[in-house]
């Protein structure tokens, strides 16, 4: 008799364990709902800057384990939809950065506030001052990045084999990235005035948002790589766990 009660109060132990360990398993370290853009993008691009050297800070950025790229599933179907779209017109697409762990975002944030560390300001932000990225919103100590339904991307011409021309880098911090710099990008109208972007380069840029508006994503004012689910799944979650395949 004795022998049954220890292993029902083992087994009671071992259950009251599990439970606690599910109430005190943060969400933001689970990955469960996203998958590799590749496997759901199989020809899409990857070139993940904060993993190498190549960004505005100039080393790799922490949490990206590997050189590989996530989003939440409902987001990477979305992207596939746009993928299919782009690739009747003779594209494929090029990703910098989707899913970006908080960690990522704090190492931003530490580099941000050491006005020393300008390494790389000749190649991303030769026009401002490093103490105005914050004001200006360039960093943040969110991302929504983070919830997992955003990406930065560009595309590739398939006839060239070259990637698009859009008359500006990646992550460049200035006026030269917003939507509307020589154009309205609501009627894809281009002006030209006070700016440096060619009439080609602006079409270019509105080829790229007019396929991801039409597939559920929305566009951000600052940046015309920059794009988020609309119907993002996790608006409120910033994830943790790191960037690696799954």
């Amino acid at each position: 008799m004795m022998k049954k009660v220890l292993i029902v109060v083992a087994a009671l132990a071992v259950g009251l364990l599990a439970a606690c360990c599910t109430k005190t398993t943060e969400p933001e370290l689970d990955s469960t709902e996203f998958v590799n853009i590749t496997d759901v993008v199989p020809d899409a691009i990857l070139e993940i800057r904060y993993f190498g050297t190549y960004n505005f800070v100039g080393t790799r950025i922490d949490g990206y384990l590997q050189p590989t790229a996530l989003l939440t599933r409902k987001a990477a179907d979305s992207l596939r939809a746009v993928s299919d779209d782009l690739k009747a017109q003779g594209y494929r697409l090029k990703i910098y950065d989707a899913y970006r762990p908080q960690c990522g975002v704090d190492h931003f944030v530490r580099w941000g506030k050491d006005l020393d560390d300008t390494l790389m300001k000749p190649y991303f932000y030769p026009n401002e001052s490093k103490d105005s990225l914050f004001i200006k919103e360039y960093i943040a100590t969110r991302s929504g990045h983070s919830r997992g339904s955003t990406l930065d991307l560009t595309i590739f011409d398939m006839r060239t084999e070259k990637e698009v021309d859009m008359g500006g880098t990646f992550d460049w911090f200035g006026r030269e990235s917003h939507p509307d710099y020589c154009g309205n990008p609501e009627t894809g109208e281009y002006t030209g005035e006070n700016g440096t972007l060619t009439a080609q380069q602006f079409e270019n840029r509105m080829i790229l948002r007019r396929a991801m508006l039409a597939h559920g994503f929305k566009p951000y004012d600052c940046e015309w790589w920059h794009f988020t689910l609309k119907d993002e799944p996790y608006p409120d979650t910033y994830f943790k766990f790191p960037v690696q395949e799954l």
